[in-house]
This record gives structure tokens, C-alpha cells and sequence, in this order.
């Protein structure tokens, strides 16, 4: 279903350029400078109408490709995360001879898992929605940063010691991640 491109949203700002953003519903946002004449920012859209069509269908193309999490899955996740999370840093704590501090259950957007410089971690519960062997990647990640603090080539051979496909897990996991919206 085509959206007309009479409607869009119109944010008026100090800024001194004129853009279109396409919304992951497909809406249409125009942002303009304060003063541009309402009759400019139509012939705009109008000119972009082919690139607005595109990224519309792009939008829609992604709206069917992602899960949509429901309340029930989410609280199930949560609680399942709460058991599960605990027992693979455990088990993994305890190969890789590191320790910890808390553990803590989140849900992050752009993030699977953290670890801090006190030894606490911080795992996404989304990672119950997708293969286990996924799920211990991300812990053994994080605990590797308790040996080293960064993504330097020691690090990943710390990874690699525990996990030596972790390339294919961490690839897996980037293209899964983009399905769950």
C-alpha cells in the first residue's frame, strides 16, 4: 500500500539544509530550515519522489523480515535469561580461569553483551531467541574482556582459544540481530 507523499512530517529547524527521512513504517519526515518557502519543500518532494518510493519498499521489505517481540515472549525471555545467563558464565568463568562480579539482564538496541572494568556483566535477554551456541559466544566475548580490556589481536585469541569458530558465531549473530525489531 502506497503512502501518499502529500503526507509527511515537517520539522522546521536552524538548519540550512532540506532532508527526507524514511521512517521504518515507511512515514515520511521532511526537515527543513525555518524559513524556506512551503512551496520549495513540496517541489523537493516532489523531485525525490522515485527515492522516496524506494526506501518506502525497502521499509516495508524490513517490517516483514524483522520479529516483532510480543510482552509474553519478552517476560518468558527475561526470566529464562535470568537462569540461563548465570549458569554459561559459570561454566565458561570457569575453563577461561577468570572471575566476575553481578550479572545483570538487559534489553539493549545495538548491544549484546558488555562487561565493565569492575567485572560486571551485562547481557541482552534477546539472545535466548536465537541459537545457544550464539548465546555462549557473546559470554565467552565478554569474558575475555576480564583478561583484556579491549579488542586488540590478545583478545581475540583469547576467544579463539574457547571458541575457534568464533568468526562464524560472531557473523551469525550480526545477521540474526538485524531480524529481531
Amino acid at each position: 500500500m502506497e503512502k501518499d507523499l502529500t503526507e509527511y512530517e515537517l520539522i522546521r529547524s536552524g538548519r540550512k539544509s532540506l532532508t527526507i527521512q524514511i521512517k521504518t513504517d515507511g512515514s515520511v519526515v521532511v526537515r527543513a530550515p525555518l524559513r524556506l518557502a512551503k512551496y520549495r519543500i513540496e517541489r523537493f518532494v516532489t523531485e525525490h519522489e522515485d527515492w522516496i518510493r524506494t526506501q518506502q519498499k525497502k521499509a516495508e521489505k524490513y517490517r516483514e523480515q524483522v520479529h516483532v517481540i510480543t510482552e509474553e515472549e519478552r517476560r518468558d525471555g527475561i526470566l529464562r535469561a535470568k537462569k540461563i545467563f548465570p549458569e554459561r558464565t559459570a561454566y565458561f568463568a570457569k575453563r577461561m580461569g577468570v572471575t566476575y562480579n553481578r550479572i545483570t539482564i538487559r534489553e539493549q538496541k545495538t548491544r549484546w553483551g558488555s562487561c565493565s572494568s569492575a567485572g560486571n556483566l551485562n547481557f541482552n535477554w534477546k539472545l535466548l531467541l536465537m541459537p545457544p551456541e550464539l548465546l555462549d559466544y557473546v559470554v565467552v566475548h565478554e569474558l575475555a574482556h576480564r583478561k583484556e580490556m579491549n579488542h586488540s589481536p590478545h583478545f581475540w585469541a583469547i576467544v579463539e582459544k574457547e571458541l575457534p569458530d568464533y568468526r562464524k558465531r560472531r557473523e551469525k549473530l550480526k545477521i540474526l540481530g538485524r531480524q529481531l525489531g
